[in-house]
């Protein structure tokens, strides 16, 4: 587990240097990110095939953990932890670390001291008996160091029992812009080759494959379900730069359950045979004017007329939505001016307003209002939110869910209903149980 004092401290760059290096030792690494974060992870799988694995003791509980632990392969797995080791109040790095007992690296940001190092990596080991997490604070990555003096000193600087297993030098290129809902996307801003080389070279390979160790006890691979398909469903999977959240899990539960046939609504591809449609997060916003142009959404509003069942999560709510809103915009002449309104599919009541500032950020839980394609009436599943827009809804919206926590569309509920389309800002792991329920409808 490569834990961080805090969020940017350059836990993602680290761990891109750590899985290259381990390619160049002759491992065959696989990665992994604590928390519910799609984007860290698309920058793993740039470095290493498969996908990136998501672990989130609030999304899949700690036997889930376990389980989608278990499902990885390779012969070394890098977790990528989320914010600080410690925080969280639902879940956390060091939640994780535990929960599969594994030895915690520390990324600390070496940039502007080498004693200090030591002292905030002594800190951080020391933390875990007053947080009663049983976990083991193992070595430092020094994040954005230099070589020379700067790296003897921050050597020097550790505590007894704490290796030393690198540093990240603290080139430009080792850096990834960053956009509303955290960093650009992999594919989008990769880090380049030689820059990564060149940071693979200051790890200490060796040192960290002794420090690693086999992973706790796997929980039952056999995910238990309330939910069954009737049959092999072929499910639609929206798949292009607009809809690009998608866990892994998710993926192999409709693979292993059906069909998945994928499509891009950008391009305007038609909606494929299907028994159901999957219209998974993403930035729509970006994209609204060629989702609005490219006539896939107007077929799928059909299809769903129909009474095709459709899942949309947060962006794919979005898309379904009567119309989407970009945020103001200010001029050079100081002024605001109005963002530019887009039609949308149309499905769902509402309309949709983006923002400068997130308007909520949390794992949620959320209860079922009545049987749609997300749940059961009153059967409560778990998930994950994080969005810049607001939504406004007719008098007669049925909502989805009521909240047990999280801020959803209007503090009291989330998610949409029409018929057999559901749409909520939340997003699921299969775990959660709400893929199950969507299934068994097809």
């Amino acid at each position: 587990m490569l834990g961080g004092t805090a969020s940017g401290c350059g836990k993602t760059i680290a761990t891109l240097a750590v899985l290259r290096a381990l390619q160049r030792a002759g491992s065959d690494p696989r990665a992994a990110k604590a928390g519910p974060d799609f984007i860290d992870p698309s920058h793993h799988g740039v470095v290493v095939d498969p996908p990136s694995r998501t672990l989130d003791t609030w999304l899949q509980g700690t036997e889930g953990v376990r389980r989608n632990y278990a499902r990885t392969d390779g012969d070394i797995c890098v977790v990528e932890g989320m914010m600080g080791l410690y925080d969280g109040d639902r879940s956390s790095t060091a939640a994780v670390a535990e929960t599969l007992s594994l030895p915690v690296v520390l990324v600390v940001d070496a940039s502007a001291g080498m004693q200090s190092v030591g002292a905030t990596a002594l800190g951080f080991r020391e933390y875990a008996e007053e947080a009663e997490f049983d976990i083991d604070v193992v070595g430092v990555i020094a994040q954005r160091c230099h070589g020379g003096r700067h790296e003897r000193g921050v050597r020097a600087a550790l505590p007894d029992g704490m290796t030393y297993l690198g540093r990240v030098p603290p080139t430009p290129e080792l850096e990834v812009p960053e956009r509303h809902l955290g960093l650009h996307m992999g594919a989008e801003s990769p880090i380049p080759d030689d820059a990564l080389d060149a940071a693979a070279e200051e790890i200490r390979t060796q040192q960290l494959l002794e420090v690693a160790r086999e992973p706790g006890e796997p929980a039952a691979a056999v995910r238990p379900t309330r939910y069954a398909p009737a049959s092999s469903p072929t499910v639609a999977v929206a798949n292009d730069a607009a809809f690009s959240f998608v866990y892994p899990a998710t993926m192999e539960l409709f693979r292993e359950t059906g069909t998945v046939r994928t499509f891009s609504p950008l391009a305007g591809d038609p909606l494929p045979d299907c028994d159901g449609v999957y219209l998974p997060g993403g930035y729509p916003e970006r994209f609204a004017a060629e989702l609005s142009d490219s006539g896939a959404l107007a077929t799928l509003a059909v299809a769903a007329a129909d009474g095709l069942p459709v899942f949309g999560e947060c962006g794919g709510m979005l898309a379904l939505a009567e119309s989407l809103t970009t945020a103001e915009n200010a001029t050079s002449s100081g002024r605001t001016e109005a963002g530019t309104t887009y039609e949308m599919a149309g499905v769902l009541p509402g309309t949709v307003q983006m923002h400068d500032r997130y308007q909520a950020l949390d794992h949620v839980e959320l209860r079922a209002t009545g049987d749609h394609p997300g749940a059961a009436t009153g059967e409560t599943v778990r998930g994950h939110e994080f969005h810049y827009s607001s939504v406004t809804v007719e008098n007669d919206a049925q909502f989805a869910y009521e909240l047990v926590n999280g801020e959803g569309i209007d503090g009291d509920y989330d998610g949409l209903c029409v018929g057999e389309v559901v749409g909520t800002y939340a997003h699921f792991h299969p775990e959660s149980g709400a893929f199950d329920a969507f299934l068994s409808r097809l």
